[in-house]
């Protein structure tokens, strides 16, 4: 992949993942405009090391408001990390069946097919749009129908109980295989509609993100070493191309999360929900009139 079309995919990646707008769709649709297959192993590699990029920004973004959240005493941070810890273990007891099934649903009889071949399937994608679409559109007009006070936001900044923890880990693990179904749009729309505040929901649905993002990028490099096309040499353009795209995709993502936070807090979410309709209509007219040359 030329250095162009790594930074290309990384303003994607960056804007749209800290967005509720699903960046796996909108980046495999851009990589196919671009003629690029995500679903090889160096380029599956490099859509996580652009999550790798966003994920830096996450942190770099909510660091200071974790720490008066979460990290203020022992008492707090353990507190969290049960939730926490909760959330992600819902979020691998929902993901990995799913991921299982999908293996053998794709795969041949003796070969199962790895969830990655997902990137390449627009008809599996945009239903996973619209679901995500109604979800954020349905929590974003309910929320802008009770607009929170600043006292409300200050009571409910950092509060997440176990329902809400699990309700957000249940969705998360929903998002995780399917490319189109956004993990922060379902997580941050689960909270609310669970009636979670507005300020604590992103904040811990981010937090979430950034601890499951080390394991994918884990299980990518994995799967890379293991491939049969790999080589060092493959594994080493992957990895120099994959440092550029996420260092771009950081400075996008910081972008994302400023105007994320805004729309939020504003009571502009739902319009995040329409545009995951809209991305899901043309997703399945591309698909359908064969217009990029994936696969069908």
């Amino acid at each position: 992949m030329t250095p162009i079309h790594v930074i290309i995919l990384a303003v994607v990646q960056g804007l749209a993942e800290l967005l509720p707008i699903s960046s796996s769709a909108h980046v495999i649709v851009t990589a196919a405009l671009l003629h690029e297959n995500m679903s090889t192993p160096a380029n599956a590699l490099l859509l996580v090391l652009l999550h790798t990029g966003t994920m830096f920004a996450v942190i770099a973004y909510f660091w200071r408001r974790w720490a008066q959240e979460f990290f203020a005493s022992w008492k707090r941070f353990w507190s969290f990390f049960r939730l926490l810890f909760l959330g992600c273990f819902l979020s691998g007891v929902v993901a990995l069946p799913i991921i299982f099934a999908v293996d053998r649903i794709l795969g041949r009889p003796g070969h199962p097919a790895q969830i990655e071949v997902l990137f390449s399937k627009l008809n599996w994608i945009a239903p996973a749009l619209a679901a995500a679409g109604i979800l954020t559109l349905w929590a974003g007009l309910r929320e802008a129908r009770r607009p929170e006070t600043a006292a409300a936001k200050e009571a409910g900044r950092g509060h997440v109980g176990r329902g809400l923890a699990a309700i957000m880990g249940i969705l998360q693990g929903f998002a995780i295989p399917f490319r189109g179904f956004s993990r922060s749009g379902a997580t941050i729309s689960g909270g609310l509609l669970g009636g979670g505040e507005r300020g604590a929901m992103e904040s811990f649905s981010f937090a979430m993100a950034v601890a499951i993002t080390p394991l994918a990028i884990a299980r990518e490099v994995w799967r890379l070493h293991k491939s049969v096309a790999a080589t060092h040499a493959t594994f080493a353009v992957g990895m120099s191309t994959g440092l550029l795209g996420m260092a771009c995709a950081f400075l996008a993502g910081l972008v994302a999360l400023r105007w994320l936070s805004s729309w939020l807090e504003s009571g502009k979410w739902y319009w995040f929900g329409a545009y995951c309709l809209a991305a899901a209509a043309v997703t399945q007219w591309i698909y359908m009139h064969g217009a990029l040359g994936l696969p069908r």
